[in-house]
């Protein structure tokens, strides 16, 4: 099983983390997902009736990542973390994008309870996984742009693996070296939160949704949890 890890300087930054690590084996991505095409629906028309809507930037879980961003550096309104981004899309197109069942399954789950999540698929993975600041030399590539190469800035907080980058700016950007498709067999999902006392039930809530989406379509989907 691949390691996931927090390098001790992000944990002694951001002591309060908590990461859900939903791993799924033996993902059929090819299959009708009729409770994730269910979730989708239902988040579209609890805002269209007004009877819900996206966590902004001036909810306390969002706000939290807007404070992070900009302790190593980032503009958190000119590049959003994930869930803010997703969150903003649906409120102004009414609709979350269609990608595959698995990455619909997971934008469903982070918009519905307001927490950064993304997936990697493992086959693609080489080594452990660190969340660390970037030195500067590492390489990433964009999802959906194969051909681009971007360096991180020193300070950067990232995923990376001991190939290279697989997200940006912590959370804002997935790479497009594994990035989940139809195709992806073994996969670990992830779910986030900086503030576990005040948001680790939540986390635990979404973790375990995430996982009943994925339960009727592959062999085994278990749920770890990573501290500092």
């Amino acid at each position: 099983m691949t390691a996931f890890r927090i390098a001790p300087a992000v944990a002694d930054a951001f002591p309060d983390t908590l990461i859900a690590l939903v791993t799924a084996t033996g993902l059929n991505g090819r299959e009708p997902w009729p409770a994730t095409a269910t979730a989708l629906d239902d988040l579209e028309q609890r805002l269209a009736d007004g009877s819900w809507q996206p966590a902004d930037e001036t909810d306390p879980r969002i706000e939290a990542w807007h404070t992070a961003y900009r302790s190593f550096g980032t503009n958190p309104r000119r590049v959003r973390p994930s869930v803010d981004a997703l969150g903003r899309r649906m409120t102004k197109k009414g609709t979350l994008p269609r990608i595959n069942p698995a990455v619909d399954s997971y934008n469903a789950v982070s918009v519905r309870h307001g927490l950064p999540a993304g997936a990697f698929d493992l086959d693609h993975v080489t080594g452990e996984v660190q969340i660390r600041h970037a030195d500067g030399t590492e390489e990433f590539t964009p999802l959906g742009e194969p051909g681009t190469v971007e360096n991180p800035r020193p300070g950067e907080i990232v995923y990376a693996d001991t190939t290279g980058v697989l997200t940006r700016h912590w959370n804002h950007r997935d790479a497009h070296r594994t990035r989940v498709t139809e195709d992806s067999t073994h996969v670990t999902f992830v779910l986030e939160t900086l503030h576990a006392p005040r948001d680790g039930h939540l986390l635990r809530t979404a973790a375990e949704e995430l996982r009943g989406l994925l339960l009727p379509h592959t062999a085994q989907a278990r749920v770890r949890y990573l501290t500092p």
